[in-house]
Parts: C-alpha cells; structure tokens; sequence
C-alpha cells in the first residue's frame, strides 16, 4: 500500500473515531466527574398548592364526632368509606374551610396548611390531627421517549430524572443537552431548558418537578432528516456515502 494511501486511511480513521467520541458526548448522562453534594433546599423539596390546584383536608380528633363537622365528603359519611371533597384553590389563592371561613392557601405547602389549620381549631377540638393532600399532582412528558404520556403522582414528590423513567427514558435519538421544560406557576409561564449531559442538574431549582409540568424532548437532526426523507433513508445515504469514499481511496 503507498504512503498516499496509507495517509487517507489514518485519516479516515480519525475522523470516526472523533465522531464517535463527539456521539457519546451526546449521550451520556451526568458526564462532569466532580463530586455534587445536593442542596439542603432541594432535598427538602415540598410543592406548593397554586390557584386552581385541588386538595383534601382530613380532620380527626380525641373526639371522632366533633371532628365531623370540618370533614367535607363527596358521599354522606353514612354511606362507609366516604370519599372527601377536594377544595378547588380560587383565583385569590384561598380556600373556603368549615366554621374557619376562608383560608390563604397558595404559596403554601401542604404540611404548612396543615400545621396552620391545626393551630386554629385547637380552639374547637382537643388534640385535633390535620392531613392535607395535593390530588391533582401530575407531570407531562412528550417527545422522544419510550413511552409519553401524563402521569399521576401520588406522593407529591418526583424528580425529573424520575418523570423520565416514567416515561422510558429517552430514545437515542433524541438531544439530552436540550430538555425543554415548561412550568405554569399562579397565571405565568416559565419556559426552562435542562441540559441532561452535566451533572449540575442535580443542583438545580428545577431538579424537583411541580404540579402540571410539562417536559419536551426535542429530537436530533438524525431523526429529523429521517421523517423528511423516510426512515432510514438518511441511514443508507451515509452508509453509501462511506461506501463510495472507501472505493475512491482505494482506486487511486
């Protein structure tokens, strides 16, 4: 083989396996080596309740009887395992409570309204007990993964590298450095972009998902070249195009 020849090859060469460490880049997740130590804000993570956000509020006493008044059930009680009636958050973030009138939910957690409405009705019961829930929690995740869709949290609390596994995680073709996530707080909305590959995520204000946050993977010009041309049309290009390159090396 000459030395021409032997030129093309090594360079040739070269340029795969660039391309190949430049595709990895792409890919890995949480690729900076030092070390993240989480915040304490964000290990403490609690949502907060929203204009329009639905939540129940369980009230239990000493007494079980005179704790009935401030339970309110979609069933008469009567009827064996009565199901409550959530509370529809109002445009001016409060909530209408039996016997205590209207309550400043929004911008609240739920522990918060609950230590709050415990405080108020020792006036009315002994030991009073209350248990707030948040039951419209649900993320959104479309796009390039497995399996999109909308799911519900029962616990009020998931990450995003979570809500991502919920839905397949990401497909290989899809850009991980270009998350897009979309988040409506009290009328606004907030569009944030999540870059997967570094581990600063892990830091990030947006690591928790809220209430009815939508995330969007948009997909890399691989897949878009392909739905314009036909899949795998792109695939067999390139693949020619190596082809005819490996002959004109070697005719020469």
């Amino acid at each position: 083989m000459s030395i021409k020849k032997s030129n093309y090859l090594l360079i040739l060469a070269s340029a795969l396996f660039l391309t190949g460490c430049m595709s990895s880049k792409k890919i890995v997740y949480f690729q900076e080596s030092e070390a993240i130590k989480v915040q304490d804000t964000l290990a403490n993570f609690q949502p907060q309740i929203q204009l329009g956000d639905l939540i129940t509020i369980q009230v239990s006493a000493s007494d079980p009887l005179s704790a009935e008044i401030f339970n309110l059930y979609e069933t008469p009680s009567t009827l064996g395992n009565p199901r409550l009636l959530p509370y529809l958050v109002d445009g001016e973030g409060n909530i209408n409570f039996p016997v205590l009138g209207k309550l400043k939910v929004a911008g609240l957690t739920t522990q918060q309204i609950g230590d709050q409405i415990t405080q108020a009705l020792t006036t009315y019961l002994v030991a009073p007990i209350v248990n707030v829930r948040l039951t419209n929690f649900k993320i959104t995740v479309m796009g390039e993964v497995k399996s999109p869709g909308t799911f519900a949290i029962p616990n009020e609390r998931i990450t995003l590298v979570e809500a991502l596994g919920l839905a397949g995680d990401l497909t290989i073709q899809a850009k991980r450095n270009t998350v897009l996530l979309i988040r409506e707080k009290n009328g606004a909305r907030d569009f944030v972009t999540i870059d997967l590959t570094n581990k600063a995520l892990f830091n990030s204000p947006y690591y928790y998902l809220a209430q009815n946050d939508v995330l969007y993977v948009e997909p890399n010009k691989t897949k878009v070249n392909s739905a314009a041309v036909g899949t795998g049309t792109s695939v067999l290009l390139s693949s020619l195009g190596i082809l005819i390159s490996l002959i004109t090396l070697f005719s020469l």
